[in-house]
């Protein structure tokens, strides 16, 4: 534990111009970035009477080793610097808002030839266009359902859709109404992009027109005697309602708005925020975060809004086109204004391409609204602290029992731990994975490919995965130890200990030495492991053990009997996890390459079939089982592939088809051989 006043700077040296800075620890890792729009006055704060910051502050401010700081010329560009290191760096004392799960979105492929829809997770494609996210998604799931009665769009995946087209004959939705089977020809493309575009104007709270457009279909309709294409339209209105209903109005005006509201304790906060178009409410999602420190709630809501909005690139209106965040309407309604309020409504302009407005709501209906938004955060921070309460203690349980039965100086904050995967000494791969406080770190997740050897022999595999860690380890201290005999700090000020690669300008996160590395196994591979750490001479500094899997058993170097720990320790539970993810990670990493180099054995000696067209069958079709079941005519529909050399390629996975095994009594066949490895 570090001495504040060990790393405090010199009087006088600190600039009292804005700027950003950051806090070390002893390793060079990244702990805290802020900013100031007095760099001399904020750090001086933080070099007061110990006794009188914050808890967090303290235990930060006593972590840490370094401070440096940038100076920048105003506001707006503190708040860009201070994003973008939070996200190179990931410092663990920032305020986090990280969700407890995904909430999906509803897309909508406007790029393809026939846009498709459908309900997904996870980051945003160019060119499509995105609603949501949504609270439930099976109560997206549901509304869709209901609107492809109304708009026949196409929903299925693109190998449904290439099967039918090969075919001609449409799948179970174009027969029962629910899409207007294009892939077959009955609609135009000009005529499905209509019915798309009507989908999307829906979502997007357009409704009132798109009703009245039906409510005239159904009235002429009905005057040409056309009586069941009435009763569709009729039908098609209800569905409308129905879908209308969910959403209820809570803006009479049409506001596009995201209201954001905070509930604050002294360790914890958490933020609520409804996204509302056209009046309704579209989706709500929920955060709660640690409090590093004593943070006023603008401060903490402007961290909020840099991380909700500052992830990649938003395009006008309701669609983000790219990164992970939602789009940045017109209207921000917050319960407290940021700390910086008028440089954060210029950087969310910026983003978005045209004014932006962040507004505390006093009166009317926004203010009700408000109200209703900061009730559900104080339940969520109500029904989270419930949660919590076991979860931390839990962890902190489990660290404490690992540091206990193994004899650490310290808890284990930072575990990784390595395993081996191949099959009969083929694709041998390795995996590490990376526990800090208790919970996976899987940016910092790596895979290995051994290739110095092939052959069975786990313990040399190993020792190859771990030379390699431990010697990248040993290089970046190399790089930082002759970067700061160099005595360059320039503006930042004390450069050492920094992890930032001089080259690259990203982090050197191999540099940060592990506190105890689990390798599954018993004392063999302890022992194999154990002889790495002395050849690199880091045997005192890492500590290391073993986790042996037929009883549990806790090994440790140069002890004659294990460990046991009780079968309920949250410690060996811990352990149990780390290990289990170091496997699931090399068995997942294997199996790919397994894959891949399976297809390519295969279609090695087909005339024509180049790597790059061997790369187009693997991912058009996905596995060697789909491009097997494939016919000649589905091969010749990939770009690049005639029927010519469709048919040399349907030869070769003929005669590379394993024979079935038959049941000589009955006949039957037992196994066709298709899904073997």
């Amino acid at each position: 534990m570090a001495d504040p006043s060990s790393y405090r700077p010199a009087p006088g040296t600190i600039p009292t111009q804005p700027g950003v800075y950051r806090f070390s620890d002893e390793h060079g890792q990244v702990i805290y970035v802020g900013k100031a729009k007095n760099l001399r006055n904020r750090l001086n704060s933080y070099f007061q009477d110990i006794s009188a910051l914050h808890p967090r502050t303290q235990r930060m401010v006593t972590t840490a080793a370094h401070v440096q700081w940038t100076v920048v010329q105003n506001e707006l560009e503190s708040l860009q610097l201070e994003y973008t290191w939070i996200k190179e760096f990931d410092p663990r004392f920032n305020v986090m808002y990280r969700d407890d799960k995904t909430y999906p979105w509803l897309c909508v492929t406007w790029s393809d030839e026939f846009p498709r829809v459908f309900v997904g997770r996870g980051a945003h494609r160019r060119g499509w266009r995105y609603f949501g996210p949504f609270g439930q998604a099976w109560a997206i799931r549901d509304t869709m359902e209901t609107l492809l009665r109304v708009f026949p769009m196409r929903s299925c995946s693109t190998g449904v859709f290439n099967r039918a087209k090969s075919q001609g004959r449409p799948c179970l939705l174009g027969y029962i109404g629910k899409c207007s089977a294009p892939c077959v020809g009955r609609i135009t493309p000009e005529a499905h992009r209509d019915i798309a575009d009507d989908f999307c104007s829906f979502m997007a709270g357009h409704s009132t027109g798109l009703v009245r457009k039906i409510e005239n279909q159904m009235e002429q309709a009905a005057t040409n005697l056309e009586f069941e294409r009435a009763a569709v339209l009729r039908d098609s209105l209800g569905a409308l309602a129905k879908a209308t209903e969910r959403n209820a109005i809570v803006l009479g005006d049409g506001t596009d708005a995201d209201v954001i509201a905070l509930a604050l304790d002294p360790l914890e906060v958490a933020v609520k925020i409804f996204h509302v178009r056209g009046g309704r409410v579209r989706g709500e999602r929920g955060w709660v975060a640690d409090r590093a420190d004593d943070a006023e709630a603008g401060e903490l809501m402007e961290t909020f809004l840099l991380q909700l909005y500052g992830a990649g690139d938003v395009s006008r209106g309701q669609v983000r086109e790219t990164g992970q965040g939602p789009a940045i309407p017109r209207l921000v309604m917050v319960s407290h204004e940021p700390a910086s309020p008028e440089p954060m409504a210029d950087l969310l302009s910026e983003s978005r391409g045209s004014r932006v407005e962040i507004r505390v709501p006093r009166r009317g209906d926004k203010r009700t609204l408000m109200d209703t938004v900061t009730r559900n955060a104080e339940e969520a921070l109500a029904q989270h602290k419930l949660k919590r309460a076991s979860d931390l203690a839990t962890r902190t349980r489990a660290l404490e029992e690992i540091q206990e039965a193994i004899g650490l100086d310290r808890a284990p904050l930072r575990m990784e731990s390595y395993d081996i995967s191949h099959i009969q000494g083929h694709q041998v791969v390795g995996s590490m994975v990376v526990f800090e406080d208790g919970m996976p770190r899987k940016s910092e997740y790596r895979r290995f490919i051994i290739k110095s050897f092939d052959g069975s022999d786990d313990f040399a595999a190993m020792h190859e995965v771990l030379s390699r860690r431990l010697r990248r380890l040993l290089d970046d201290r190399a790089a930082m130890a002759e970067a700061m005999g160099d005595g360059d700090a320039g503006e930042s000020g004390d450069a050492t200990g920094t992890l930032i690669d001089p080259t690259t300008g990203a982090p050197r996160k191999f540099a940060y030495a592990p506190n105890l590395i689990v390798v599954d196994g018993g004392a063999p591979q302890v022992h194999a492991a154990q002889e790495v750490l002395e050849e690199y001479g880091l045997s005192d500094e890492i500590a290391l053990c073993g986790l042996a899997k037929r009883l549990e058993e806790v090994w440790m170097p140069d002890e004659e009997w294990p460990v046991i720990l009780p079968r309920t320790s949250e410690g060996l539970y811990l352990l149990q996890r780390l290990r289990d993810e170091a496997h699931r990670f090399a068995i997942t990493f294997h199996r790919s390459r397994r894959s891949k180099a399976m297809v390519e054995s295969v279609l090695d000696d087909v005339p024509g079939l180049g790597e790059v067209r061997r790369k187009t069958l693997l991912q058009h079709f996905g596995s060697l089982k789909a491009l097997r079941a494939a016919g000649v005519d589905e091969v010749a529909a990939v770009p690049g592939f005639g029927p010519v050399l469709a048919r040399s390629v349907a030869d070769a996975l003929a005669a590379s088809r394993p024979q079935a095994a038959v049941n000589t009594a009955t006949g039957e066949v037992i196994e066709d051989g298709t899904d073997a490895p």
